[in-house]
């Protein structure tokens, strides 16, 4: 009798989603963990759709809705994983930072180095200019990151932040020994190369989005002596 009420209850309770089951004080399965991995694997990619939608398309340029749906979720799910909007663009800008670092950190254990010079072409080049769903977020969205919350913007700040560092460390020149002298030269560079991606990106002849790239390239490279990065 006993065996027959449990196998109704469960069938009456049945579900897609794992749970932990538990019926009359009987421990019937432990899928805790195994809901704790999905929801986080779930969450991942929710983040990496939305952080290469966000760069292709602009913070404005799409919805929650399809997000989810590209994601194979509804749009019901999104609060189980965000508890707003802001808190997913916070997320997915934030996951597309640290480009640089992660270069750095595969030089210090025997990547390639990281120069001034390896850095220009990389930001420079026609790939990154037709690949902006993978590229620098801070190109790709400036205006809109100008226009979002307060947490987007300090993780944006600090990564500039940290950007110009790099490059003041790299950049060495005969006129420019002292750190302020750097620093000047790393916010110059900085700004241009962001500058010099947006350009190219907006304007419709080819020949002349290629001049841009290359022109802006060869200056900044032209007038800098860069070291590789320490331990590089």
């Amino acid at each position: 009798m006993w065996i027959i009420v449990i196998i109704l209850f469960v069938r009456l309770d049945a579900s897609p989603y794992p749970r932990d089951t538990w019926i009359f004080g009987l421990y019937l399965g432990d899928s805790m963990g195994h809901t704790r991995a999905e929801k986080a694997k779930t969450h991942k990619r929710i983040v990496a759709i939305a952080s290469k939608r966000f760069r292709e398309e602009g913070l404005a340029g799409v919805g929650i809705a399809d997000l989810m749906k590209e994601a194979g979720l509804t749009v019901g799910g999104f609060y189980k994983h965000f508890d707003s909007r802001d808190d997913l663009v916070a997320e997915a800008v934030g996951s597309a930072l640290g480009a640089w670092k992660r270069q750095v950190d595969a030089a210090a254990s025997g990547g390639p180095p990281v120069t001034y010079e390896s850095l220009v072409d990389d930001y420079l080049s026609e790939a990154h200019r037709d690949q902006p769903g993978t590229g620098c977020p801070v190109v790709a969205l400036a205006g809109d990151i100008a226009r979002s919350d307060k947490r987007t913007r300090a993780l944006v700040t600090q990564q500039i932040r940290d950007n110009i560092e790099l490059l003041a460390t790299l950049i060495y020149d005969a006129n420019e020994k002292n750190k302020r002298g750097a620093r000047s030269h790393a916010i110059l560079t900085y700004c241009a190369l962001v500058g010099a991606i947006g350009v190219a990106r907006a304007v419709s002849d080819e020949q002349l989005s290629r001049e841009i790239l290359k022109t802006v390239a060869v200056r900044l490279k032209g007038r800098t002596h860069a070291a590789p990065v320490p331990g590089g």
